[in-house]
């Protein structure tokens, strides 16, 4: 958490400390800006390439030439089936690791007002709430979800342990962000006492958690948002009303 003024001897010292921080919070931006470049780059020139070998093959077997050289469509058969082995990889990898082992899977009953089963227009942002009821659990929470009469609910709850419980699957709505259900991935984190201070423990999670979001859906620390952000509303409370915190919770993914 960010130091205070009265943390330091004298006002030189706390300046000093601010300059580093700010110099970090850059540095840290800048290196997840080029990493995420990278990725984009290398995914771009596997692209390239596959359409390359595409229209290489086409251009030879169905081109001006009245002969095709057996030897090409040796070739031809040989490219395409390890095309596909290459995709199919690709979709089970992508399949075995969707949920990471720490996320335990526990989604809402299909058919409760908690869950419309509406699918969201894409990810845009991810949404930081606060449970609002110091000292109850994830599986609590995800429970009240559950319940025929409950008309609220997250994609996920981050509990103060650090347990996280996957609600809804990331294609649907949840019932959190009100006008911005229909983009966004929810998150409501529990915490121990009425500030609404995330524990260590959930917030290690939480920033997990956002990471591993971040990483699927192509998003910066710029698209994580607080429920404040999109209604005025006091939540998450501590991160709203801790500019400070909130600056080094989105500094640390």
């Amino acid at each position: 958490m960010e130091k205070r003024r009265e943390d330091f001897d004298n006002y030189e010292d706390y300046e000093n400390y601010r300059r580093r921080r700010r110099e970090y919070i850059i540095r840290q931006k800048v290196a997840r800006r080029k990493k995420r470049i990278r990725r984009r780059i290398r995914l771009l020139t596997f692209e390239i390439l596959i359409l390359a070998g595409v229209v290489l093959l086409a251009v030879k077997l169905f081109g001006p030439s009245k002969t095709v050289d057996k030897r090409e469509v040796a070739l031809y058969d040989a490219a395409v089936p390890a095309a596909n082995t290459t995709a199919d990889k690709i979709e089970a990898s992508q399949k075995s690791t969707e949920i990471p082992e720490w996320i335990v899977v526990n989604y809402i009953d299909e058919g409760n007002p908690s869950r419309s089963g509406l699918k969201l227009d894409g990810v845009n942002n991810i949404v930081i709430h606060y449970v609002g009821n110091p000292g109850t659990t994830a599986e609590q929470n995800r429970n009240f979800y559950n319940q025929p009469d409950s008309n609220v609910s997250s994609h996920f709850v981050v509990g103060i342990d650090g347990h996280v419980i996957m609600c809804l699957p990331l294609d649907e709505y949840s019932a959190a962000s009100n006008h911005r259900n229909h983009d966004t991935i929810s998150i409501e984190v529990c915490h121990e006492d009425t500030t609404g201070e995330f524990s260590d423990e959930a917030y290690d999670s939480l920033v997990k958690l956002v990471d591993w979001l971040m990483e699927r859906f192509d998003l910066e620390a710029d698209d994580v948002i607080r429920h404040y952000d999109v209604t005025g509303k006091m939540c998450p409370l501590y991160y709203v009303e801790h500019e400070d915190a909130w600056e080094q919770f989105k500094a640390d993914l």
